[in-house]
């Protein structure tokens, strides 16, 4: 007996794979940033980023174009997503994806000191160097809603601390 599986078969068979969000967090180095400038034009990059608490903060330079709309609180998304390179299928990387809130931190306050270390000792020694750069500037993010998935038939709302809502199949794929 031939059993061809179709879309259709193939969607319904989908199970939902346990999401594990902290571990792909915990997995990334650096994150995806898409901002939105003062005119409206989307500008996508990456910066390495670290996490304390459930703020990710990142050390940006203004010469890159992302930081004033960042440094200015325009809505701003982040992306952490599986490697290519670990992935059994392209169509389906792990990924969490973030709308943040930024905040700017002031340079040698508290706040600053501490996680400018905690980039170095991610990061490395460049932290030093770059992190007393005046055109480098540290930026808080702070989610606010995402979604997560990992698979075919697998995606979640996340709230803002990062724990599953709710399993978004509420629409499942069609065919032509």
């Amino acid at each position: 007996m031939n059993h061809t599986n179709t879309q259709e078969e193939a969607q319904r068979q989908a199970k939902p794979l346990a999401p594990k969000v902290k571990e792909l967090v915990e997995r990334t180095k650096s994150i995806i940033l898409a901002t939105v400038d003062a005119e409206g034009i989307p500008n996508s990059s990456y910066a390495p980023f670290v996490q304390v608490e459930n703020t990710f903060y990142i050390l940006v330079s203004f010469m890159a174009k992302h930081t004033k709309s960042l440094a200015d609180g325009r809505k701003t998304s982040i992306m952490f997503i599986e490697d290519e390179s670990a992935t059994k299928q392209i169509y389906a990387r792990e990924r969490l994806t973030i709308e943040a809130s930024t905040s700017q931190i002031e340079r040698d306050s508290e706040t600053w000191n501490t996680v400018v270390a905690q980039l170095k000792e991610t990061h490395g020694k460049v932290v030093d160097v770059i992190s007393e750069m005046k055109d480098f500037i540290l930026i808080g993010l702070h989610p606010t809603k995402g979604s997560y998935v990992n698979g075919f038939g697998s995606a979640y709302f996340v709230d803002e601390n990062l724990e599953i809502m709710e399993h978004r199949n509420d629409q499942n794929h069609q065919s032509k």
